[in-house]
């Protein structure tokens, strides 16, 4: 037996064209192209797999897996005492970062007494008197390891309020001269959050977000700071959307861009930091420990990424202050990830994986294109004041939102696979109130459903009753029951209560069942041949004994005007906007409850 002989080795070697002819057989006529290429709302199309036929572009300067991750938990300051308290009891959790929010002054003395600075990375939202702060910083850091960053918002608050605080740059360039002898302290924070928590897509949020770093890089250079002391103090920090590769070659892709923008000033060898947070937008307050599993995909993202810190929300914080113990679980998140699942501690583990690589590689070069496309016409203070950003960014948060209600992209607990057991208050759920149009507003993907379901939920608040769903089926048995388990999901969206689908031995018999049932909506399932032969029997049945009630259709039949003619209310299918779909049925079921 010869033990060096390769294995397989027998068997010819496969080329990408006969795979994709395989393929093409097993579509059976379907495009290839529309059935199995990925096409991603920035603008970017992925092959469904990759062979070493295919030329990958490896992107340099990709930055390094963190061997020090920096697990991060924000503690807002009202007082020196109590913040204080909550970084220790962080750092006993495990945390090794500490993101101080601070609007008032506070002795420095007093909120960092009892943490080791060589061994905690500590972290500052500044609002106020940012450079008093940073004098008695460095102050008491002097002679230790002070890691971290200052943010004062800089970025942040003009893409929020659409006012720049030109004072705010001359106190960045106090804060460089202030932090000089700390290297691993950032005194410059560019955020690009803002920009995917509302709405935009990874290539936008790359661009912008350099383009915002040009604009500050000119403003301090006009202040006397070289080009190679700010980017040795800059901090930056992005927000982890829910696509889980896509982020990850996000953020090699920015690292990468980021070495190019620092090229164009003459430096080439710095020392900056990426923070990666957990985004808003991808967050639930329905089913909202499903938060717990968007947090961990983004986490992981992030960190094969190449940041260097990580960010976790609690998963309740966008309805209420967060616990005690969401917090923990929050911050064990990335704590499990570093130390159990060894992220962080193996060398760019994604390096040289083909799909990454064309995704990073992709991404980069269509933010590059953006990025120049905003410079051409002013760059990003010019591009903001004309709404160029806003309006550019609306359009693909328009697009987003049309792909939830329509179900074409899936989140659990908000569009697909209600938690039929849940009650949630009407106070947390959002009214969708319309959004100044000239700022950047950081909001849920889910707002708009969120309204919906308020409106249900404010109705069973006046009526003690919450509206119940029949579902009636009959007929063939597979597609009754595939129909019904449609339904179910669909409408479950509402916060009605949908029973299990209750079978009848024929249309008449479930029509007039249903109608004289307690139920507020019934849902007809079971085949297109049954809709065709019966369809039409069950409606009139079920008209003559019972007006009020909304009645629906799980399918798409042929006769749909002859049914509604009939007294069809509806239809729920594939094509069905959950908006628009549910809303209907709402203000119906309203009607008969106020009647």
């Amino acid at each position: 037996m010869d033990t060096n002989k390769k294995l397989f080795s027998e068997f010819a070697p496969v080329t990408k064209q006969q795979w994709i002819e395989k393929v093409n057989a097993d579509l059976k006529g379907e495009d290839f192209n529309k059935k199995l290429v990925w096409n991603n709302l920035s603008g970017l199309d992925f092959q469904p797999f990759y062979t070493n036929e295919d030329a990958i572009t490896q992107l340099k300067n990709t930055g390094e897996n963190s061997q020090a991750l920096v697990n991060y938990r924000t503690v807002a300051v009202c007082c020196a005492e109590s913040g204080n308290e909550s970084a220790k009891k962080a750092v006993e959790e495990g945390l090794n970062g500490i993101i101080f929010q601070l609007i008032d002054k506070v002795a420095v003395s007093e909120l960092l007494n009892g943490i080791d600075l060589n061994t905690v990375t500590v972290s500052f939202e500044v609002y106020n008197n940012a450079i008093d702060f940073t004098k008695d910083l460095v102050a008491f850091a002097k002679g230790k390891n002070l890691k971290g960053y200052i943010d004062t918002k800089i970025i942040s608050s003009y893409v929020t309020t659409a006012s720049f605080d030109e004072s705010k740059v001359d106190v960045a360039a106090e804060l460089v001269k202030l932090t000089a002898d700390f290297p691993n302290f950032k005194a410059i924070t560019v955020s690009g959050t803002e920009y995917l928590d509302s709405g935009a897509n990874q290539v936008q949020e790359i661009a912008y977000t350099l383009n915002s770093l040009v604009f500050l890089v000119e403003k301090l250079k006009e202040k006397g700071v070289e080009a190679q002391s700010i980017f040795n103090n800059l901090n930056v920090q992005l927000a982890i959307g829910l696509e889980y590769f896509v982020e990850i070659g996000k953020f090699r892709a920015f690292n990468n861009l980021l070495a190019e923008v620092a090229a164009k000033y003459g430096v080439t060898d710095f020392s900056n930091t990426i923070t990666a947070k957990t985004s808003i937008w991808s967050k639930s307050v329905t089913d909202a420990e499903t938060n717990l599993l968007r947090c961990t995909t983004e986490a992981m993202s992030a960190i094969l990424g190449n940041v260097d810190g990580v960010l976790i929300d609690a998963y309740d914080k966008e309805f209420k202050s967060s616990s005690d113990f969401s917090s923990r679980i929050a911050g064990n998140i990335t704590t499990i990830l570093r130390e159990e699942s060894y992220f962080g501690k193996v060398s760019n583990p994604v390096d040289g994986s083909y799909y990454i690589e064309e995704v990073s590689s992709k991404i980069a070069e269509k933010a590059l294109e953006l990025f120049k496309a905003i410079q051409s016409e002013g760059g990003f203070y010019t591009a903001f004041e004309n709404e160029t950003i806003q309006q550019q960014i609306a359009e693909i948060r328009l697009t987003k939102l049309k792909f939830l209600s329509q179900r074409r992209s899936a989140m659990v607990g908000i569009n697909k696979y209600p938690n039929l057991m849940e009650t949630v208050e009407p106070s947390i759920l959002s009214k969708a109130d319309a959004a100044n149009p000239k700022v950047l507003t950081p909001r849920r993907a889910s707002l708009e459903i969120e309204a919906m379901r308020r409106v249900t939920e404010e109705l069973v608040a006046a009526t003690n009753v919450r509206p119940i769903v029949q579902l009636a089926s009959y007929g063939n048995l597979t597609m009754r029951k595939a129909r019904a388990a449609f339904a179910y999901d669909f409408i479950g969206v509402s916060g009605f209560d949908v029973h299990q689908e209750e079978s009848f031995e024929s249309a008449v018999v479930a029509a007039t069942q249903s109608a004289k049932s307690n139920s507020h909506v019934v849902v007809i399932c079971s085949s297109d041949q049954d809709y065709d032969e019966t369809a039409m029997d069950f409606i009139k049945a079920f008209r003559a004994i019972n007006t009020d009630k909304v009645l629906l259709l799980a399918g798409a039949p042929k006769n749909m005007d002859e049914l509604t003619e009939a007294g069809l209310d509806g239809v729920v299918n594939m094509r069905s906007d959950v908006l628009v779909t549910l809303s209907a049925i709402q203000k119906k079921v309203q009607k008969t409850l106020n009647s």
